[in-house]
């Protein structure tokens, strides 16, 4: 049985503990509202973007561009983000299976990795991580997204990659968020619009021409696509965090509700046989 001094020493441990959990739960919280507010500022420009695009291309002709092609025999591509810290949950995990189950053929799949979750995982296991970026994951800015879309511009009009794939977590509220795969590339065809019947869109005049200002947007486009995935895993990995931390708190009470409760049973216990021995001496001196 354990004595009252190890206890006691178990109890100021916990409460330790319970201290750092319960300050990264606040630290997370209030992170939390400014990467939610990022996220939701964004979405409105994000999706403006893609429907502009979209109408662009609806006013274009035999249009050709590097974004638009298909190279057969490259290999795939994929954008994987994650966190760069751990006590987040399942937040990088989750992530990380959903970006396994795109991978069809690991000997023709590249990674890029955001986080050091993701990159330690995947470069452990022997996948060919190309790229990789760290301390981006909590608060990530345009210039990172504008570097990641870089990046795979250029390794996709290369001719190696034939397809790019975005596996990131989308953030639906504080408690919920779930992992998503897009295609990033190549766009295929811009002006249909799936899962909607085409609606009447304004008219737009284009200077110098349709063409040469979608050419222009593409890239722009990628970029936009990859921020708003970047603010919305931001959000999705302190809310995570938050709810991990929370959690932790909580438990750390539980446990020191019954370790208190240990702790005066054995001390009650201790005390009963001190009493016990101190009669029965009495008695054997009579």
């Amino acid at each position: 049985m354990a004595s009252l001094q190890d206890i006691r020493r178990r109890i100021k441990s916990v409460k330790s503990i319970q201290q750092i959990t319960n300050a990264m739960n606040m630290v997370a919280t209030s992170r939390l509202r400014q990467a939610k507010e990022a996220a939701v500022a964004n979405k409105p420009y994000a999706d403006k973007m893609a429907q502009v695009v979209s109408d662009v291309a609806k006013n274009v002709t035999d249009f050709s561009h590097p974004l638009l092609e298909v190279y057969p025999g490259g290999k795939r591509l994929i954008l994987v983000m994650t966190s760069d810290k751990g006590l987040a949950g399942a937040y990088s995990s989750n992530a990380i299976k959903e970006a396994v189950s795109q991978v069809v053929d690991k000997g023709n799949t590249q990674l890029i990795t955001v986080g050091r979750k993701a990159r330690d995982y995947f470069s452990n296991r022997g996948y060919d991580v190309c790229s990789e970026y760290i301390g981006v994951s909590e608060r990530p800015k345009f210039d990172n997204a504008k570097d990641i879309a870089e990046n795979i511009i250029e390794r996709f009009k290369s001719g190696e990659i034939e397809e790019v794939y975005m596996v990131y977590t989308r953030f639906i509220s504080a408690i919920n968020c779930v992992p998503e795969t897009v295609k990033l590339l190549p766009f295929g065809n811009l002006a249909t619009e799936e899962g909607e019947e085409k609606k009447i869109r304004s008219e737009y005049i284009y200077e110098p021409n349709a063409a040469e200002v979608l050419g222009y947007l593409l890239p722009q486009y990628l970029v936009t696509t990859i921020y708003a995935a970047l603010l919305q895993a931001s959000a999705s990995e302190l809310s995570s965090r938050m709810n991990a931390m929370s959690n932790a708190t909580d438990n750390a009470q539980e446990l020191i509700a019954k370790l208190d409760l240990h702790y005066n049973k054995v001390r009650q216990a201790g005390i009963t046989r001190e009493i016990t021995e101190i009669v029965g001496g009495a008695e054997a001196l009579k």
